[in-house]
């Protein structure tokens, strides 16, 4: 499979990124090693976690980074695999931190359940918008100097946020993030596309959207005001059942039909298809999903097909 490397580092990862967030949630450790199996048997390397999952199953999280660990000690294929992880978010035992006393110590916790002596990219998950950017920063220094960090990202930073942190990167010779992990997908454009694309090329970032189906929406599988009512994130993505979110399904019908596609990879697809995304981060639970997600790299749309999508999609 063709890799692509994360931009100003030496990782090369496969165009899917698996999110971990399903592990010890909708996965018990027997399902995630299964779906972890066969995503890394199909030729895919990258995995995405963070510390807080699954923090709304037992407050704190932590369950998805040690099942990662576990597999990864059972399987012995660290070297083959990128593994990104984050820090910063909110639980139920504290607010959204990313002072420097919480990063080295949540950095630390993370490295335990993983099982792993280093971090291939760690993301700043949420911003508390108090911690000083250049004490966030030199907290980052000390990870990767202790070899404990290859490289770092960003996930919800503001733009002001993540200037200042590329200005004071390059004014104190600080780390810099070498990505960005947005929310982006058919159904959620705008803040992406608006306010954070001109950055990603400006700083020359890779890019590696979650909620890239949009919490299952654009599986298309969510038709009625029934089907909502049948799955736990039915209130969370319920929003996207308007005119345009009808439209948008509508077109991945469409575009699904002409392919003998599922709706899923099309809409992953058309994330493929723009040049600043690199690897769409989307989870699995059964192997039926999980081959609409492989399947999406091979899937190459045309002008057409992404004119009718880009059209049904637009704010």
């Amino acid at each position: 499979m063709k890799k692509q490397q994360i931009k100003h580092t030496d990782l090369q990862v496969a165009p899917i990124n698996f999110g971990g967030n399903v592990f010890g949630w909708t996965l018990d450790e027997k399902q995630s090693f299964d779906i972890l199996d066969k995503f890394v048997g199909a030729g895919f390397n990258f995995i995405d976690t963070a510390d807080t999952y699954s923090w709304w199953v037992n407050g704190r999280g932590g369950q998805s980074e040690e099942i990662i660990g576990k597999w990864l000690k059972s399987r012995g294929r660290r070297q083959d695999l990128v593994i990104a992880t984050k820090v910063g978010s909110e639980t139920k035992e504290h607010g959204f931190d990313i002072s420097r006393k919480h990063i080295l110590q949540s950095a630390d916790e993370s490295l335990h359940r993983l099982g792993v002596d280093h971090i291939d990219l760690y993301y700043t998950h949420f911003d508390d918008k108090v911690t000083p950017v250049e004490e966030t920063l030199s907290a980052y220094d000390e990870l990767i100097r202790a070899g404990k960090v290859r490289y770092i990202a960003a996930s919800n930073v503001s733009p002001q946020r993540l200037i200042e942190s590329f200005s004071l990167a390059e004014e104190h010779g600080l780390p810099r993030y070498v990505a960005l992990q947005p929310h982006y997908n058919l159904v959620e454009r705008s803040g992406f596309e608006n306010d954070y694309a001109p950055l990603v090329e400006k700083y020359d970032l890779s890019v590696f959207p979650y909620w890239s189906l949009a919490a299952g929406f654009l599986t298309g599988k969510y038709r009625s005001e029934d089907d909502f009512e049948k799955t736990t994130r039915g209130a969370g993505i319920k929003k996207y059942f308007d005119e345009k979110g009808k439209a948008v399904l509508k077109a991945l019908d469409t575009v699904a039909e002409k392919y003998d596609a599922k709706q899923a990879t099309v809409a992953l697809a058309w994330l493929l298809a723009n040049p600043l995304v690199t690897a769409p981060i989307v989870s699995a639970t059964s192997e039926s999903q999980l081959q609409t997600l492989i399947a999406a790299p091979d899937l190459q749309l045309d002008q057409e097909d992404i004119g009718l999508l880009d059209q049904a999609s637009q704010e």
